[in-house]
């Protein structure tokens, strides 16, 4: 189970080590394949593995050896692995549809796992009744941090009975230093089907794959889609990441500086004029009071004259 585990961890954050490139074979159903990993017994001590793994599926350990020569043999059902000279082999016997797969040659040493050889087999069989595999997705540019969803619609004939199995959907990246697409996602089956309502006779099944965008993820996004021993790529979905540049961010803090500080320079320039407007008004109530006070005082004297004159 730990093996397993980390085979999971590597999928999902995508480091590991490759000795070779991936390949795909092709065969029929009912043919015997043979599948080989090379093994070194000149090496230190380590561990090959075979590893099946089907998409929605945890991945399944077909057999185990060293590479020091060691004769064993595992069989599961149809399925043989055994050590042959300087390879350690992988026999299917009498192929299946459900024989449709990725395997995968493993190398453990030290807690080191290394990916030697990746194999996708596809056995033909009835005629896929896919129609159609689209791809949809806004082509405006993303930024580090954006989270983006890609759009997989997968179009069948529901009346052909060909290949009644459910298919099984893959999303590939290609970076865009033009590498081998790596698998990076395998969902399980989709419930989101329904009937098309321009032609009932066809199905509509819609995958999502949502990611949150980093710089490194720049590259071409392929749905595929692997029904009847057949595998169906999508037209591919182009990711540009828009990276900001350091001019660019400092250029937009200096003008947020200058914001700031205009407005700070407008609040203070605002209460200056509050200040002054309200001290004014307060020198103009002052004088008022003053001169009717001594209006008031004249008044009074007046007064007094008149009287004392009446005496």
């Amino acid at each position: 189970m730990l093996i397993i585990f980390y085979f999971l961890l590597m999928l999902q954050v995508g480091r590991c080590t490759y000795d070779h490139n991936f390949v795909i074979k092709t065969a029929a159903v009912g043919e015997n394949v043979v599948l080989t990993c090379t093994r070194q017994p000149s090496e230190a001590v380590a561990t090959l593995y075979w590893i099946k793994f089907v998409a929605g599926n945890v991945p399944e350990i077909l057999g185990k050896t060293f590479n020091f020569d060691h004769d064993e043999e595992n069989r599961i059902s149809h399925i043989t692995t055994k050590q042959e000279p300087e390879k350690f082999v992988l026999h299917i016997t009498d192929t299946k549809l459900s024989d449709t797969a990725f395997y995968y040659c493993l190398k453990t040493r030290s807690r080191n796992i290394t990916f030697v050889k990746g194999i996708f087999l596809r056995i033909t069989g009835p005629e896929s009744n896919i129609i159609a595999v689209i791809q949809d997705f806004s082509s405006d540019p993303v930024r580090p941090g954006d989270s983006v969803t890609l759009q997989c619609s997968v179009l069948s004939d529901s009346e052909s009975d060909t290949c009644p199995r459910d298919h099984s959907v893959y999303w590939f990246r290609a970076g865009s230093d033009e590498s081998l697409p790596s698998l990076i996602y395998a969902p399980k089956n989709s419930d989101q089907c329904e009937r098309s309502p321009e032609v009932p006779s066809q199905q509509k099944c819609v995958y999502n794959f949502s990611k949150n965008i980093s710089s490194s993820d720049a590259g071409t996004y392929y749905c595929a889609v692997a029904t009847c021993g057949q595998i169906l790529f999508g037209n591919g979905t182009k990711l540009d990441i828009e990276v900001v540049s350091t001019c660019d961010s400092q250029k937009d803090s200096l003008i947020l500086f200058l914001v700031c500080a205009a407005l700070a320079l407008s609040l203070i320039v605002i209460a200056v004029l509050v200040y002054a407007i309200g001290k004014k008004s307060c020198d103009c109530c002052n004088d008022a009071v003053g001169l009717q006070h001594t209006e008031t005082v004249s008044g009074s004297q007046q007064s007094q004259q008149v009287e004392n004159s009446k005496i």
